[in-house]
């Protein structure tokens, strides 16, 4: 089971040669790939040492499995030679997600409709993967008419320029920023850019990508997404209207039985999901459970989780893991 990791020097590369090794996937040899400047670099995985190569080096090495992420244009030009050399590629940038020919999977929520043919898999964006982990068992049972959808971002979600940028500006120190404004002791309504519709493509993203994943054009969905000076995780305030009224007992019993989500919610003991209890975490944490009592069949309802875990690279490494398990690679 030769593995490669395309992007295998930055943040999310970093994190899923972690949850590789954490989660005994049967690697028996990894092939760390990052662009020519980095070529010869050691990568350390389970004790080993391995030589950083190119992606023209990392094909005719033929590993089974390559994870992607190296942003999208990496993804546009290297994915489908991977793919021709018979290489499944799980892709973690927003190069291949809404293309119609391609599956966007969260294991839990839709790994059904993955195939021994599916060689270009698209990961989902990592505040879409949190919050269709709760809407999937809601939707089955009482039909989701509307989703609104607040985010609060973890500079992580940018990049390691942007943690910088923060460590930065909370030392008083300069340096190179990731943002047009200060993060520290600040929100930035605004990850990635500006579209004609106003939204930005991170909310556009929220919409059509839920409905993928969900295999359902009729929900609707809206999203502001904002940065917000935090490590450890995105954060969601999520409000659902649905077809059907709902019992909140029975709206907990469904959460709590769906894999990968831990229920956080005794506000009395002030118990909710943070961003500092989920990081380094892979489960999707929901709390703050409640009616919506201004209008019929409406629950709101908070979200947190590891955006570089669950959101990036453990959901690429489920995965591959399903892919093994049906015996598809």
């Amino acid at each position: 089971m030769r593995i490669a990791v395309v992007g295998a020097t930055g943040l999310v590369g970093t994190k899923m040669l972690e949850v590789l090794a954490e989660r005994n996937f049967p690697v028996t040899e990894l092939i760390p790939v990052a662009s020519e400047k980095s070529k010869g670099k050691k990568i350390s995985f389970k004790n080993k040492e391995y030589e950083v190569v190119t992606a023209e080096e990392a094909i005719a090495l033929k590993p089974r499995i390559a994870l992607f992420s190296a942003g999208g244009s990496t993804s546009l030009a290297w994915a489908p030679l991977f793919a021709e050399a018979g290489i499944t590629v799980i892709d973690n940038s927003s190069a291949w997600r809404m293309d119609v020919s391609k599956k966007l999977v969260v294991p839990e929520v839709n790994g059904s409709v993955l195939t021994a043919q599916d060689k270009i898999i698209a990961n989902p964006n990592c505040s879409t993967i949190q919050m269709v982990m709760v809407l999937k068992p809601l939707h089955e049972a009482y039909r989701i008419k509307r989703v609104v959808v607040s985010t609060y971002q973890s500079v992580t979600g940018t990049g390691v320029k942007a943690v910088e940028q923060l460590m930065n500006e909370r030392a008083g120190k300069e340096g190179e920023r990731a943002y047009p404004h200060a993060i520290d002791l600040n929100l930035i309504p605004h990850i990635d850019s500006f579209l004609e519709n106003g939204y930005t493509k991170e909310e556009m993203k929220m919409v059509n990508e839920t409905k993928k994943i969900m295999g359902d054009d009729s929900i609707r969905v809206t999203a502001t997404t904002v940065r917000v000076p935090v490590i450890g995780g995105h954060s969601e305030s999520v409000n659902i209207e649905f077809e059907k009224d709902f019992d909140l007992t029975e709206v907990k019993r469904l959460l709590s039985e769906m894999p990968g989500i831990e229920i956080n919610d005794i506000p009395k003991d002030n118990i909710y999901p943070m961003p500092i209890m989920a990081h380094n975490r892979d489960e999707v944490f929901v709390g703050r459970i409640r009616r919506d009592e201004s209008q019929p069949n409406t629950l709101n309802c908070w979200i947190v989780s590891d955006n570089l875990r669950k959101g990036a690279a453990t959901n690429a490494i489920q995965i591959a893991e399903w892919l093994v398990q049906q015996q598809f690679v």
